[in-house]
């Protein structure tokens, strides 16, 4: 079996899971660079029986999945991914699958980065780079500056 792994242009998909399983099954390809034509991707995609794709960056339109004859299933990275035709995939009887979703990781990065906003810590990490001290240049924003109450855009 031949799994094709799209744009995980982090090189990052076989760190973040266990894929012991499926290696000890299948022959899995990564691929880290993102192709937009549709033919192109018709023709990389054509071998493999399974496709993983990385939220919704490849469109799997009716185009595409007609095209795509051995295609068996569609793993996506989330429940929801509006770039996969999930009824044309049902029509062609390919399986539409996905992992499960925690929307944390981006709930407290969001919020790191309103702080970080806030509190002026990027100039600050910038002046310690430099090897300069919160002294030689305008000072670190309050700490008792608080995000409650203030509208953010």
């Amino acid at each position: 079996m031949k799994v094709a792994v799209l744009d995980d242009y982090q090189n990052v998909a076989l760190q973040l899971a266990d894929w012991s399983g499926v290696q000890r099954h299948a022959e899995i390809t990564m691929f880290n660079d993102h192709v937009a034509d549709p033919s192109a991707v018709v023709e990389r995609l054509r071998p493999f029986e399974v496709v993983s794709v990385m939220r919704e960056r490849t469109p799997l339109t009716r185009e595409i999945l007609q095209q795509l004859p051995n295609l068996k299933l569609i793993a996506s990275t989330g429940p929801q991914n509006a770039s996969i035709d999930t009824q044309t995939a049902a029509d062609l009887g390919i399986a539409v699958t996905a992992t499960g979703y925690d929307s944390t990781p981006t709930i407290e990065f969001t919020w790191s980065l309103i702080l970080a906003s806030m509190r002026g810590i990027d100039r600050e990490g910038g002046r310690l780079a430099e090897g300069r001290r919160m002294a030689d240049g305008p000072r670190l924003k309050p700490a008792r500056q608080k995000p409650w109450g203030r509208r953010v855009g």
